[in-house]
């Protein structure tokens, strides 16, 4: 974070800027907003746009547009891409203000490219000497296309009345690929017209990635250390994050559910020989440092004090006592462990029964475990042991099952079934059933209600009123399944808002907080068919107007939550390192 370290000194400062964003995606939002509270940055400035992977991104223009709506903005805006290295990290910020307050027009910053780098890697510019109005914009020409060697990087000041020009760039060029900022620029000053001057500094800029090999010559050393270590060879595993199309909660009460393993978020374990058993906690959720006694505080306050590491010891714990039971002799090596993970907290998108799905993957291949030596259909169970035997996590199976079969899931848990064979019946259904959900969710989710109340109690007690909510929830996911083969996403449409309507005729609104019910709000307010995929703090729904989804999108965003497409997850479409 050295680099973000730099830009936000040179801007924090109040004499020059009222406020200061920074817009990031859903998987690397968490790095951010741990970098934001060691670095007195507001945390409520950092804005997430709901992508997790390259091909889902907005591109950097409808980021920037994002910004602006989301945070109402109606000002003078500088813009700076926080992974710029600079050569010279004293250059006075103060003074390309002023300039753009003289020139009284949009202002790009432009240096003189070195004789080692090349025209075709970056937007050109041609500026006249004596206006210094840039004349022409060239993104990445190609060679003989222009003669001048003035690069522009990713600095601009934009004047507000001139904002508008972002939405109207945004609806001319659907593509992402075309929503980049120097494609932005060369409409903006050969299309549109817009007065854009240059102001050049004396400095080169470089992007992370694009620096010569002479900058890594530091790194010699500690390559130099390592080439005598055996090459040891990392198992990699993932389970992704999954929503509840149907059925849930029912599935903690011998009933039926339809769930989905999405690609959108997940967590990820490595695995590799050592000489001793090492569990590596992770920055972000293990933390051990600390910025200062304020940003534990703050930390602590937010996200408690258990992290995965926990879940990693846990699964250990158990998988070694399985082996011991069922007689499998386990060669004796030991391993480091590490995780990564980037499914949004405390929503109910599955996040801890995903980090010991993981685990468990890469247990059972770092020992070569087979499916005969923990079938497919116990491994669902084993994971909620963990979780409810070692950790006390109060869960249900839908969520282990689909991320142990993934995909598109149909899960009965009939109570003869369960009792009988001690797990439900799971059939994998076609991915192409599953229709375009979209998902929002909290961005703080400090507020999402203890979701399950007292209704367990009252199940155990005999309630008629929630034992035939529950098996109502069952007849509403044989009806979606039916309606999602027959890609009857209507009626699938339809089916979501019972569930949710009777979720809540049971469970009540006042278990459910104010966030919940605020999702709920905004997505029936625009037509949508929505309903909680998890325990709370995240909402999935359908919408087959484009205009109204788009709308919607808005919505949620200005009203502060986090929006994105699902993304469903197809088996077998990631690879994993072995």
């Amino acid at each position: 974070m050295k680099i973000l370290d730099f830009w936000w000194k040179a801007v924090n400062t109040r004499q020059l800027f009222s406020e200061v964003y920074l817009v990031t995606n859903a998987d690397k939002y968490k790095h951010y907003e741990r970098w934001a509270t060691a670095n007195d940055f507001p945390v409520e400035n950092i804005i997430n746009d709901g992508t997790t992977t390259y091909e889902t991104r907005l591109g950097a223009v409808a980021d920037l547009e994002l910004a602006i709506s989301s945070k109402k903005l109606n000002d003078d805006i500088m813009l700076i891409a926080a992974d710029m290295l600079c050569a010279d990290q004293n250059f006075d910020m103060a003074q390309v203000i002023k300039f753009f307050q003289l020139k009284g027009g949009e202002l790009a910053i432009y240096y003189e490219l070195e004789e080692s780098e090349s025209t075709s890697s970056r937007g050109i510019v041609e500026v006249c000497p004596d206006t210094l109005r840039i004349k022409r914009f060239f993104e990445k020409p190609q060679f003989g296309e222009t003669s001048s060697r003035m690069a522009s990087v990713v600095f601009y000041c934009f004047q507000r009345e001139s904002l508008h020009t972002l939405e109207t760039f945004l609806t001319q060029f659907p593509a992402t690929e075309d929503r980049v900022l120097g494609k932005y620029m060369e409409w903006l000053i050969n299309t549109a017209k817009v007065p854009v001057y240059g102001m050049k500094l004396p400095t080169g800029f470089q992007l992370i990635g694009q620096v010569g090999l002479s900058d890594y010559t530091k790194w010699l050393a500690h390559y130099s250390s390592l080439k005598n270590e055996p090459n040891v060879k990392a198992i990699t595993c993932r389970a992704y994050a999954r929503i509840g199309v149907m059925g849930n909660p029912s599935d903690g009460y011998f009933g039926k559910t339809i769930s989905m393993s999405i690609a959108n978020f997940w967590a990820e374990v490595t695995i590799s020989e050592s000489k001793n058993l090492v569990l590596v906690p992770h920055a972000l959720n293990d933390p051990t440092e600390f910025g200062s006694l304020l940003d534990l505080y703050y930390i602590s306050r937010k996200e408690g004090y258990l992290g995965g590491l926990r879940l990693l010891q846990a699964t250990c714990k158990k998988f070694y006592q399985f082996c011991s039971e069922k007689g499998i002799a386990l060669s004796k090596q030991n391993f480091t462990l590490k995780y990564n993970v980037n499914i949004p907290r405390q929503v109910g998108l599955a996040g801890s029964s995903a980090i010991v799905s993981a685990t468990l993957k890469c247990l059972m291949k770092f020992y070569n475990l087979t499916d005969d030596d923990m079938p497919k259909s116990i491994r669902p169970n084993f994971i909620l042991e963990v979780e409810k035997e070692e950790l006390f996590i109060t869960a249900g199976l839908q969520d282990r099952v689909v991320q142990v079969y993934e995909g598109l899931v149909y899960m009965d848990f009939n109570r003869s079934l369960m009792d009988e064979h001690g797990f439900g019946n799971y059939v994998q259904m076609d991915i192409q059933c599953a229709p375009p959900f979209w998902l929002a969710y909290l961005r703080d989710p400090s507020d999402s209600g203890v979701i399950h109340s007292n209704v367990r109690q009252r199940w155990l007690n005999g309630d008629p009123d929630v034992i035939e909510a529950m098996q109502l929830f069952a007849e509403l996911t044989d009806k979606a399944k039916d309606a999602m083969e027959q890609k009857n996403w209507h009626e699938l449409a339809e089916l979501m808002n019972k569930n949710l309507q009777l979720r809540r005729s049971i469970f009540t609104d006042a278990c459910l907080g104010p966030g919940n019910l605020k999702m709920i709000e905004i997505a029936k307010q625009h037509g949508s068919a929505v309903k909680l995929p998890g325990s709370g703090g995240a909402v999935i729904g359908l919408c087959f107007d484009q205009k109204k989804m788009s709308e919607l999108k808005k919505a949620f965003q200005e009203a502060g939550f986090v929006f994105c497409q699902i993304v469903p997850y197809c088996p077998g479409s990631t690879s994993e390192q072995k």
